[in-house]
């Protein structure tokens, strides 16, 4: 709506516009059926906009009638936040239908030209009641005109926003490939150097070796756990369990994530706050694998924010499904380092393995869901998961 009080104003639409459009209707409602008439004998003569009305003559005459109504909803009015939802379906029907913008421009001025010819065929009206009319007509064609190019510029941004999801999952693809045969080929050795060492171990204990060598053994037995983990993690990334949807409260299981979390972040002095509806909030979903994203995402928070700061977890209600937000205080992240934040095995910590927020992508892109990321001085992480 207020898109529309915006548009109003541009273009300086007023009630008294309102009130010409109306009384010309009266006057030239019996002669509309003629101008839907000559705007789709203009129309079709175009191979482009001809190839998109695919259901022949029948589905021509239903566009006349939805043409003729169109036109008489404009002149009456109310110009209200109604009449914008009207005009957005339109908007959006022309987008899925696949009508090139520049029919469009050209549709609305044989309209304008059309109209024009009805107002100066008043003989009634003075001229300078005739001007006004016309104006008044140009400001409703020119609001009509930029409402249903709105959606042609929101359906070229989701476009573009697919196109880049779309690279960016190729590019995970690849990368799980890679991974999946890496975590292969160093699992075997892997496991049978921890199963010479173990038998190297209880054979210096049993002949009770110099206690140096034991400890270079441990030393070894615990870096190669260490190895383990991370091809543990590279498995999870690489090949992600099928999803086990159930119906879950996604209160209740960010809540419980957050009490997990607690006794680490009061080491930190770090205050951990939750804020959601007080009934449940419901989406279908792998609850283990969404257990495993708000914790990841909770533990960077954690760490991310100083001694004395505080992390504020966010579960509500959207459009389009839930989301889940977690903010930090810490001191953001450089754009840089935001521009690499999703791939595998980069990360500014000291040890880590920059496979956490891979992950977390990877499983909320299983899901069908979205992650975004804002960073203003403190960092906002906001996962939204479909319903």
């Amino acid at each position: 709506m207020l898109y529309l009080a915006e548009l109003k104003r541009y273009v300086g639409f007023t009630p008294e516009d309102e009130a010409r459009l109306r009384a010309l209707h009266a006057v030239i409602a019996p002669h509309l059926p003629a101008v839907t008439e000559h705007f789709y004998d203009v129309l079709l003569q175009h191979e482009g906009a001809r190839a998109v009305l695919t259901e022949g003559p029948a589905q021509v005459e239903r566009l006349k009638h939805t043409l003729l109504d169109w036109l008489a909803s404009g002149l009456l009015g109310p110009h209200d936040e109604a009449y914008y939802e009207r005009r957005s379906r339109i908007g959006r029907r022309h987008v899925a239908i696949g009508l090139p913008q520049q029919y469009m421009f050209t549709a609305m001025n044989v309209l304008r030209r059309d109209l024009h010819h009805l107002v100066e065929a008043q003989a009634a009206a003075t001229v300078d009641e005739r001007i006004a009319t016309r104006d008044a007509v140009d400001r409703l064609l020119d609001i009509e005109l930029a409402i249903m190019l709105l959606h042609y510029q929101l359906e070229a941004e989701e476009r573009l926003v697919r196109r880049e999801r779309t690279a960016q999952l190729e590019k995970l693809t690849a990368i799980q490939t890679l991974s999946a045969g890496l975590a292969h080929e160093v699992r075997n050795p892997l496991n049978a150097a921890k199963l010479q060492l173990e038998l190297l171990e209880r054979r210096l204990r049993r002949n009770d070796g110099d206690s140096r060598l034991l400890d270079a053994a441990e030393l070894v037995h615990m870096e190669i756990g260490r190895l383990g983990k991370l091809l543990d993690e590279f498995l999870a990334f690489a090949r992600p369990a099928d999803l086990n949807p159930t119906r879950s409260d996604v209160v209740a299981l960010a809540r419980h994530v957050v009490e997990l979390e607690r006794p680490g972040a009061q080491l930190r002095a770090i205050e951990l706050v939750v804020r959601s509806p007080d009934r449940p909030v419901e989406a279908t979903i792998d609850a283990p694998k969404i257990h495993q994203v708000v914790q990841n995402l909770l533990r960077n928070a954690i760490e991310a924010s100083p001694r004395g700061g505080r992390v504020v977890v966010v579960i509500e209600p959207v459009e389009t499904g839930v989301a889940i937000r977690v903010r930090d205080q810490g001191p953001g992240v450089p754009p840089e380092v935001l521009a690499r934040i999703y791939e595998p095995f980069f990360s500014t910590k000291p040890g880590g393995t920059g496979m956490g927020m891979a992950i977390v992508h990877s499983l909320v892109t299983l899901h069908g869901g979205e992650i975004q990321v804002s960073s203003d001085g403190a960092t906002e992480f906001a996962v939204v998961l479909p319903r």
